[in-house]
């Protein structure tokens, strides 16, 4: 009897335990973690994007990293956000501010918004003009490390008549405040206690895991070196979007990304190479180009302290730029499909409507430059010298392999002329990080840096080139990594931000590319408009070179 009731009990233990297996298996994940995109539910909705540069923080002030502020306007607000053709459009405010409406005032030194009255954070709060002056505190707070400061620091002040109101007074006339203001919201309730708490929000968990959204998505988690994924912000005030799960997969490079688009592990792929649109469009994705005003190009390093004695010169880096067969580059390394950008302004026609002579591929020229500045092979190896210095110049970018195969073609090039070339490259997160992070060009350990950027698109403010800007360690979050400090320059970038009148603030900017043309501080390599790769599976997808996810609402995947 003992025997068979021992029996019965472990026979009804068994299937308890196989009742519970059974269930965890068929149950799926909890709501609240993300589920593999290969493993999800066919009435799910997971858009899958790809990302070869994993976030350095999902704090837009606090970042740099275009793959972290994109990412804001999922689960931030902006002010106002940018359509397909890169016009501005209200979004938490009733209208774009204009001297029309009075939002602007005559003389342009004061901007008002009237925001919206159904807007809201994920918990229900109100957001109100306090979340506007928070905002600014923060970003101006010398205890808080943001990535730059500009332009909040040129304001005045920020005053909240009412909670739908938000008066922003500049000291000065501001042209380009539509590009460069409100690009997202630190919410007061939230962080304030926080900020006085510690003393800094630097180390804040929002930086890392925002417990709070005012977008159609909300954040829900970023498994470092994997993945992150957003939700549905059930209490968005918009329209509900109709995917519910946004999964960014963390790839460690181009080759990876290619694959996962091909195999169909990735919906979206960003930022895509030129030599790999062709296998993805044999793949069956559409490629779709967004300008974003951004142009691949080399940052010289012009600093008695810092640089190569020889970039100081500057018929040295006239010979650099007449080096460099950038026609060649496009042509055999992007299969022609980009070419070499007038100015750092060719996106901006309003801006680049006066052409500047051009380097072009000219080594004899480039050898002749050297010469008159006295660099010379005199021991025949290859290089030149000048005062018991080697003509060797450092030249630095990221681990993508568009870029390094660049760098192996400028280093031969400029072989040819007697100028050699160490090349090398980090991790992005390396390569730009701050003065503070010991990043090489803050710390001023490069001559020639490589990387894709851009004006204040679509307007052509180009602030770090400041002197103010040059990193140091009383300015840690300077962003000036060129070290460049040019008087007439300076003040002339200062000038057209003050200048409301187009046709004078075009020809400051006239001034400026003729400096940044004589003076070689810039070397344009390629147009680089952001490129996507889209699977046919993604309905109604639309990208914004200011704000690419804009009418992520409006996008749908089809089952």
């Amino acid at each position: 009897m003992l025997k068979q009731s021992a029996r019965m009990l472990i026979f009804t233990i068994i299937v308890f335990i196989l009742v519970i297996s059974a269930c965890n298996q068929g149950g799926g994940a909890p709501a609240t973690q993300p589920i593999s995109p290969t493993t999800q539910p066919t009435e799910r909705k997971v858009l899958t994007i790809t990302f070869t540069q994993e976030f350095d923080t999902l704090n837009y002030y606090w970042s740099n990293m275009w793959f972290s502020q994109v990412v804001w306007d999922l689960w931030n607000c902006w002010a106002w956000m940018y359509d397909d053709q890169n016009k501005p459009f209200p979004y938490l405010v009733t209208e774009i501010p204009s001297t029309d409406n009075g939002g602007v005032s005559a003389d342009g030194k004061t901007i008002t918004l009237h925001l919206r009255d159904d807007i809201k954070w994920s918990d229900g709060t109100a957001i109100t003009a306090n979340d506007f002056i928070f905002t600014w505190q923060m970003i101006v707070e010398p205890k808080n490390t943001v990535a730059s400061t500009y332009p909040y620091d040129l304001i005045e002040s920020v005053e909240a008549p009412d909670p739908q109101t938000v008066v922003t007074k500049f000291t000065d006339p501001y042209a380009p405040w539509e590009s460069q203001l409100w690009h997202g919201l630190l919410p007061e309730h939230i962080l304030k206690p926080v900020f006085e708490a510690n003393g800094t929000l630097d180390t804040a968990e929002f930086n890392k895991a925002p417990n709070i959204s005012c977008g159609p998505y909300k954040f829900n988690k970023w498994e470092t070196g994997s993945y992150a994924n957003f939700l549905i912000n059930e209490n968005w005030w918009g329209t509900k979007p109709k995917i519910e799960e946004i999964f960014f997969r963390f790839v460690p490079d181009d080759a990876s990304q290619t694959k996962a688009l091909q195999a169909g592990d990735a919906d979206i792929g960003a930022f895509i190479p030129y030599p790999d649109v062709p296998t993805l469009k044999e793949a069956g994705l559409q490629i779709m180009i967004e300008q974003s005003g951004g142009s691949e190009g080399l940052f010289m390093t012009v600093s008695d302290e810092f640089s190569n004695p020889g970039l100081t010169d500057v018929r040295i880096r006239q010979a650099i730029a007449h080096g460099i067969d950038r026609d060649k580059i496009n042509k055999d390394l992007h299969y022609g499909l980009t070419t070499a950008p007038s100015s750092f302004w060719f996106a901006i026609p309003d801006y680049d409507s006066v052409p500047q002579p051009q380097y072009n591929y000219d080594p004899e020229r480039a050898k002749q430059l050297l010469d008159e500045a006295g660099w010379i092979d005199a021991n025949g190896d290859g290089v030149r010298e000048k005062d018991g210095n080697d003509l060797v110049v450092r030249y630095g970018t990221t681990i993508r392999e568009d870029r390094q195969n660049v760098q192996a073609v400028i280093q031969q090039e400029l072989a040819k002329i007697g100028i050699k070339v160490e090349i090398q490259s980090w991790e992005a997160d390396t390569f730009f990080a701050d003065y503070i992070n010991n990043g090489p060009g803050a710390r001023g350990q490069l001559d020639i840096q490589e990387w894709s950027d851009y004006p204040a698109f679509p307007d052509p403010d180009i602030y770090y080139w400041l002197c103010s800007e040059i990193p140091t360690a009383e300015n840690p979050s300077g962003t000036n990594t060129m070290f460049i400090c040019d008087e007439e320059l300076d003040q002339l970038i200062q000038l057209q931000v003050t200048q409301t009148n187009k046709a004078e603030r075009q020809k400051t900017f006239e001034r400026i590319k003729q400096i940044f043309q004589e003076q070689v501080y810039w070397i344009g390599l390629w147009a680089d408009p952001d490129v996507w790769a889209v699977n046919s599976r993604v309905l109604n997808v639309k990208f914004s070179g200011k704000t690419p996810f804009f009418s992520i609402v409006e996008w749908d995947i089809q089952q």
